[in-house]
């Protein structure tokens, strides 16, 4: 029997129990759907992080209140320092002699409800007090209307941008351009409304965002301790290095920063997060990869249990083999690729799903387009073929072994 007979052999007894054969590619299936789902679905995110990044810029940097959060550092409490103030962010924004765009925000709060008519938000819309540079420093796009303008900036008009969300719960397909909201108890005219954004970035992309004209903002804000965020894009490449020393250097300056003082802020580069992120998502691959592999654990010893009871219920047919003249190598041979064979169905399955599941996570967290993980569909691949050998070595090995004379008296 050469090995070419041997495979259809093995495929034949395959059809024979095709109950057996689905269930056990189903064990497989659930290991490897596990594995390739959560790896798809961690390198969607990844994708779609990397992509909201390039829409920000590689070219820009942030300045905002060092230590906001009160890290922990070193086992030691840092305590965070004086917020940014209004005054020091459009003091820099004079005073910046490159060429470049400075963008100033504030969060004035992240649990705003706002009412058209009868009609009301759930209270988790977050309200951000704007220049007329944010949405291009952010890759904000409008569905319709216009920007905020330097002069509405300035005055503080009662304008407002929404997203899309709260576009389409308010106002659903009708126009919300020159209509009225109410929020925080003012009145605000409608001027623009973002282009749906997903929910990848804080605020639900933008989606559940309303922006307003920065000195309006400021009349809304809660406590006089909040620090305003200063981005800053810089047009020529060249000039990134030379613009980040000066910022610093005037930022020192106008917060009165000793010589001997570390920075009294916390400056930061776009890429330095998206690093950040990347850090985060190599975790989530290597904890993905375990639990896959664990689930795979425990599907190979179901594989290599289901393969020791088809041993068992052929042992006849095995002397028979044998007394034909079959080789032991030839009687491993067939358990062998009975059980990869069996591997690769369940894997074939897997991978499908594992896709659909893992795009779907990714979707639900905010990601914008299919994903297809080539490297782990191979992964996959070679995972079942390995799992199938390690699973059917051994009751191959027992059929091999098998006395052709006990086994054709086997009942």
């Amino acid at each position: 029997m050469n090995f070419f007979e041997n495979i259809k052999v093995a495929l034949g007894s395959i059809n024979e129990n095709r109950l057996r054969t689905v269930l056990t590619a189903l064990i497989i299936a659930i290991g490897i759907m596990a594995l390739v789902g959560i790896l798809t679905a961690v390198d969607g995110i990844q994708s779609s992080v990397d992509d909201s990044f390039a829409d920000l810029g590689a070219n820009s940097f942030d300045i905002g209140q060092k230590n906001a959060q009160r890290n922990r550092m070193g086992g030691k409490r840092a305590d965070a320092k004086p917020p940014i103030r209004h005054y020091e962010a459009k003091e820099l924004k004079g005073k910046l002699s490159f060429s470049g765009v400075v963008g100033i925000s504030v969060a004035v709060t992240f649990n705003a409800e706002v009412k058209y008519g009868s009609v009301t938000t759930n209270p988790n819309s977050q309200v951000t007090g704007i220049d007329e540079n944010y949405l291009g420093q952010q890759g904000f796009q409008l569905k319709e209307g216009r920007n905020v303008n330097s002069q509405e900036v300035e005055n503080g008009t009662p304008v407002a941008i929404i997203g899309a969300e709260i576009a389409e719960k308010l106002f659903g397909k009708s126009k919300a351009t020159n209509k009225f909201i109410t929020m925080l108890g003012k009145r605000f005219q409608v001027v623009g409304v973002l282009e749906k954004k997903g929910g990848n970035m804080g605020g639900g992309g933008g989606d559940r965002s309303v922006l307003l004209p920065l000195e309006m903002a400021r009349t809304l804000l809660r406590t006089q301790d909040t620090s305003f965020d200063i981005k800053i894009k810089v047009l020529n490449p060249a000039e990134f290095d030379q613009t980040m020393d000066e910022a610093r250097g005037l930022m020192r300056k106008i917060r009165h920063d000793l010589p001997n003082e570390d920075d009294s802020f916390e400056l930061k580069k776009s890429e330095t997060l998206a690093e950040s992120l990347g850090e985060v998502t190599s975790y989530l691959k290597i904890g993905g990869f375990l639990v896959g592999f664990i689930t795979l654990m425990g599907a190979s010893i179901g594989l290599m249990n289901i393969m020791l009871v088809s041993v068992t219920e052929r042992t006849r047919e095995i002397g028979i083999r044998k007394a034909l003249g079959a080789t032991p190598r030839r009687i491993q041979e067939q358990f062998l690729i009975e059980a990869i064979v069996i591997c690769q169905l369940g894997g074939i399955a897997g991978i499908v799903l594992g896709i659909l599941a893992g795009n779907g996570v990714a979707l639900l967290l905010g990601s914008q387009k299919f994903f297809v993980p080539w490297f782990w569909m191979f992964l996959g691949v070679v995972v079942c073929i390995f799992v199938g050998v390690i699973s059917g070595f051994y009751p191959s090995y027992k059929a091999s072994k098998l006395d052709p004379i006990e086994a054709l008296r086997f009942e």
